[in-house]
C-alpha cells in the first residue's frame, strides 16, 4: 500500500524507552512522571461502593453531574471563578483533553505558540491537524518568559498557544505578572488558549497557583486541562476534565461525543464524594513539597546540580561536573553504569541544537525509593569522556 504517516519523524516516545530498559537493567525509574506508592484506600473503597451502588453504565456525555457541580463548587472556593455544568466535561485523562481542545482549535497553516522545554505531546498534536508549532524557547536556570519575545513570534496565522503551569519539565510555574502579560496578548491579538494546569495542586514554597481560572478574561478564550490521575496518585485511571468558556466547550463536546462518549462511571463517582474533603487536594502542595525537598537535599552530595523547581512531579538537574556526553547518551550511560533511569531535557525541544546537558527527575516515589537512588547518584564519579 502506499501509505503515508502523519507524523514520519516520530518513533516510540523517550518515556518508553527509558522505562523498558528501567525494566532490563533492574534499575530505579525517576524517569516516567508515575508514583510507586499506593493511592488512597478510601478513594479505592468509594469506587466499590460505586459500583455497587449500580454506577456502571454510561455516564452523562459531558460527565458525571455530581462531579460536575462538585468541580464547579471548588473552582469558586479556589478562584473565585463561577462556571455553569456546561463549561465542563470529564475526559479520559488530561492529554485527552488537550488533544481534543486542539481538535477544536486548529486548521492546516495556523500557528501556535509553545513553550519549550514541554510536555512530549504539544508539538505532535499540531502537525495531525496540519498546523505549524512555533517555539518559544526556555532554558536553564529559571526558564523565564520573555514576553515582548512571545508578542514578535505572534502573525496573521497565530491561533493560539499552549502553556503548562507548573511546568514539566522544568518545575517552574507562572507568576501572576505572566499572567496578566499572557491575557494581554491573548485579547490584543485575538488568540485563544490552552492551558495545561494537570499538576493545579503540586505547587510549593507558599507560592499560589495561578490558574487561567483566575482570569475572566482569559478563560473565555481558553480551553483548561487537568488529571485526577495527577491529582490523586492514580495515573493509571486516565481521567481528568477539561474546562472553558462556553461557546469553546460546546464545540469541545461536538467532538467528545464521537470520540470516547464519556467516561468510567463509579470512578467518576466515587471521585465525587471523594472530592467533598477538601484536604483530598488542598494538602497535596506539603505533601510533594517534602518529597522535593527530601530528594533536593540529600543531592546535595552528588556531582549534579539542581535547579530550582517551584512545582510538579519534577526537579531538573545538570550534569557538567560529571560528562560532556550529549543528555540523551549521559541517561542511558547513567541507567546501564549506576542504576537510575531519568528522561534527558533535551526530549522536551523540538527546536533543534538547543543547548541543554541536563536530565529530569521524578520525585513522586517513596521515600525508600528516592534514598536508594540518591544512594546511587551519589556514588556517581566523573566519567572519562569528561
Amino acid at each position: 500500500m502506499d501509505f503515508q504517516s502523519k507524523l514520519p519523524d516520530l518513533g516510540t516516545t523517550i518515556f518508553t524507552v527509558m522505562s523498558a530498559m528501567a525494566a532490563e537493567y533492574n534499575a530505579i525509574n525517576l524517569g516516567q512522571g508515575f508514583p510507586d506508592y499506593e493511592m488512597d484506600t478510601a478513594l479505592i473503597e468509594k469506587v466499590q461502593q460505586a459500583m455497587l451502588g449500580g454506577h456502571n453504565q454510561y455516564a452523562p456525555m459531558p460527565g458525571n453531574v455530581m462531579l460536575r457541580q462538585t468541580l464547579i463548587q471548588k473552582t469558586q472556593q479556589l478562584y473565585n471563578t463561577s462556571l455553569s455544568l456546561n463549561q465542563v466535561t470529564i475526559t479520559p485523562g488530561g492529554t485527552y483533553a488537550i488533544f481534543t481542545a486542539l481538535s477544536v482549535l486548529l486548521q492546516p497553516g495556523d500557528e501556535v505558540i509553545v513553550f519549550e522545554p514541554c510536555y512530549d505531546a504539544y508539538v505532535p498534536i499540531v502537525k495531525l491537524y496540519g498546523a505549524i508549532a512555533v517555539s518559544q524557547v526556555l532554558l536553564p536556570p529559571d526558564f523565564a518568559i520573555n514576553w515582548q519575545e512571545v508578542a514578535q513570534k505572534i502573525t496573521a496565522k497565530t491561533k493560539c498557544i499552549i502553556i503548562n503551569n507548573p511546568n514539566n519539565p522544568a518545575g517552574y510555574v507562572l507568576s501572576e505578572a505572566d499572567m496578566l502579560a499572557l491575557q494581554e496578548l491573548v485579547v490584543r491579538y485575538n488568540l485563544y488558549l490552552v492551558s495545561d494546569e494537570v499538576y493545579e495542586h503540586l505547587v510549593f514554597n507558599g507560592l499560589q497557583h495561578q490558574s487561567v481560572l483566575r482570569y475572566p478574561q482569559l478563560l473565555e478564550r481558553s480551553f483548561v486541562c487537568f488529571s485526577f490521575g495527577k491529582l490523586f496518585h492514580c495515573t493509571g485511571w486516565k481521567l481528568g476534565y477539561c474546562m472553558g468558556g462556553t461557546v469553546l466547550m460546546q464545540e469541545f463536546n461536538k467532538i467528545h461525543q464521537f470520540n470516547a462518549f464519556s467516561c468510567n462511571s463509579p470512578m467518576q463517582q466515587a471521585i465525587h464524594q471523594y472530592l467533598q474533603n477538601a484536604n483530598t487536594y488542598l494538602g497535596l502542595p506539603d505533601f510533594f513539597q517534602q518529597k522535593k525537598d527530601f530528594f533536593v537535599q540529600q543531592m546535595q552530595n552528588s556531582l549534579f546540580t539542581l535547579l530550582p523547581s517551584a512545582g510538579s512531579y519534577f526537579v531538573t538537574a545538570t550534569y557538567e561536573r560529571i560528562s560532556n556526553l550529549p543528555d540523551y547518551e549521559f541517561s542511558q550511560w547513567l541507567l546501564k553504569e549506576y542504576g537510575v533511569a531519568t528522561i534527558p531535557l533535551s526530549s522536551f525541544y523540538h527546536s533543534a541544537n538547543v543547548p541543554v546537558n541536563a536530565v529530569r527527575f521524578c520525585f513522586a516515589k517513596k521515600d525508600t525509593t528516592l534514598q536508594l537512588a540518591v544512594e546511587k547518584l551519589c556514588a556517581v564519579q566523573k566519567a572519562s569522556t569528561l
